[in-house]
């Protein structure tokens, strides 16, 4: 049998609240993106209200999503390093993508 990756039946799942001022802009994608891609899990992201997840690895994607302030961001991985990869990735949402204002 085979499993689409979307699928994902033994998941790990969190979600954050974005309180970035722009969201999830060029920046702070790149960074995710980034930081998704230095975990082996695969990991998938959506946007609140959105039924599709996407490839967090992938930029195009997590732009694609244009997630504003306000909006929860959804986090799914599944694989050996899947809660380390979403404790990582709400961390870095929670730290507003690591861009302090000057």
């Amino acid at each position: 049998m085979t499993i689409s990756r979307t699928t994902m039946p033994d998941a790990t799942e969190r979600s954050i609240l974005i309180t970035h001022q722009v969201g999830l802009h060029a920046r702070p994608s790149v960074k995710l993106t980034k930081l998704a891609k230095s975990f082996e899990a695969d990991i998938r992201v959506r946007g609140e209200g959105a039924e599709d997840w996407v490839d967090a690895k992938s930029i195009v994607r997590v732009m694609g999503l244009k997630l504003r302030m306000g909006t929860t961001i959804f986090f799914r991985a599944d694989g050996p390093d899947a809660g380390q990869a979403l404790e990582a990735l709400v961390g870095l949402v929670e730290r507003d993508f690591d861009e302090h204002a000057a």
